[in-house]
């Protein structure tokens, strides 16, 4: 059996490690597991914070260089340097994975052409911002953008086919649109830390846990509303968030200060947890789990919390309802309905064994090793040959 080649791969997205997101993990797990197979993969980034190192850095196998970013645009930060470094870096890149949405989108099609390098595009979600006249603006011109790079990539990705059908950017180039799922691992919870974790919210009720940042698209104000469905059934409810919660670049957590002060009792922000340990530790000690959002293309925290054996209840929203349409660990609710989203939350806690599943059913669902194939194909597929 003839070795597969190894790569020469550069990745280009806006942040990357140590920053938490679905996306920035979707990308870090991808590039390390690249690294451990023997191909060489670069990270071309944004310092998007003074605390980062100036220099390149080597990370568990993955080369990061960070970009000076001055200035920043809503969600957006601009490198002046990024057009000088791009280019070189894929005049020695085999191929270039970039993930949108990303302000450079368009840049990095006319770089890659002049550099004689294919593209390879992950879409990580359509661009939902905040209403507005400028947040209008930035949206359609970061489509527009979208739009030229997907003409000339070789491939793009989708995290499902349901979400690539309804996706106002992938729907235009679904001949040309492969799905792969996204890489996830959870390391199995510590029971003592769980019990603890448990003790330490609870008053006697179920936990209700909220994993994502408090933003508007992700509706935290229905995951708080749904209590008043909740506690019409179960006594002492907690609602758990582990997220972001003061978001620089939009106003929720403070426009939704009246609604928050009137649960406060029932509430508990964790904020950010980094470590993934922490993260299988929160999953574990919540009775069930809930997503009320308005747009989602897959959310990686539905297989995570599954994989620690906590169901799901997810809005019935294109790409979002994927893991539990296809795991059955969980139960599907309207969209934007508060009320409906806390009787699936107690329809859950009330049958809460015929929702759990097996962490082994989880991981063959959703295997980590064959996304991860499936990337390494698609790369070596459309990888320039060198003489």
């Amino acid at each position: 059996m003839q070795a597969k080649r190894r790569l020469k791969i550069l990745i280009s997205l806006l942040y990357y490690y140590p920053h938490r997101t679905g996306l920035t993990i979707h990308v870090q797990s991808v590039a390390e597991e690249l690294a451990r197979r023997g191909h060489e993969v670069t990270v071309l980034t944004a310092r998007y914070h003074p605390s980062l190192p100036r220099d390149e850095v080597v990370h568990n196998g993955v080369r990061i260089i960070r970009l000076w970013a001055p200035i920043q645009i809503s969600r957006g930060m601009l490198m002046p340097a990024f057009p000088w470094a791009a280019y070189f870096a894929m005049r020695q890149a085999d191929v270039v994975s970039i993930h949108t949405p990303m302000l450079e989108t368009a840049l990095v099609a006319v770089l890659a052409q002049l550099a004689g390098v294919k593209i390879v595009a992950t879409h990580h979600g359509d661009l939902v911002l905040p209403e507005g006249r400028f947040n209008r603006f930035i949206r359609d011109v970061m489509f527009l953008f979208y739009q030229f790079m997907a003409r000339r990539a070789g491939q793009l990705i989708g995290y499902s086919q349901d979400y690539a059908e309804n996706s106002y950017y992938l729907k235009p180039f679904l001949d040309k649109t492969t799905v792969i799922y996204p890489p996830i691992f959870m390391p199995p919870p510590r029971p003592e830390r769980v019990a603890a974790l448990r003790a330490e919210w609870g008053a006697g009720g179920p936990i209700i846990g909220y994993p994502g940042r408090f933003v508007e698209e992700k509706r935290p104000d229905l995951a708080i509303r749904a209590l008043e469905v909740v506690n019409q059934h179960c006594r002492n409810a907690r609602l758990v968030f582990a997220g972001q919660y003061d978001i620089p670049y939009e106003n929720t957590w403070q426009r939704l200060q009246p609604l928050v002060q009137q649960h406060r009792e029932q509430l508990v922000f964790l904020g950010l947890l980094s470590d993934p340990q922490d993260m299988a530790d929160f999953y574990a000690a919540c009775d069930v789990m809930v997503l009320p959002s308005d747009t989602e293309c897959f959310a990686l925290a539905q297989v995570e919390s599954m994989l620690c054996g906590t169901p799901m209840v997810m809005t019935d929203i294109p790409g979002g309802r994927v893991p539990v349409t296809v795991t059955g660990m969980g139960k599907l609710a309207k969209q934007g309905d508060a009320h409906a989203i806390g009787e699936a939350i107690v329809e859950v806690l009330r049958n809460r064994e015929a929702y759990v599943k097996p962490r082994e059913f989880i991981e063959q669902c959703f295997s980590f090793s064959e996304t991860v194939d499936r990337y390494e194909e698609v790369l070596l597929a459309h990888a320039r040959r060198r003489s």
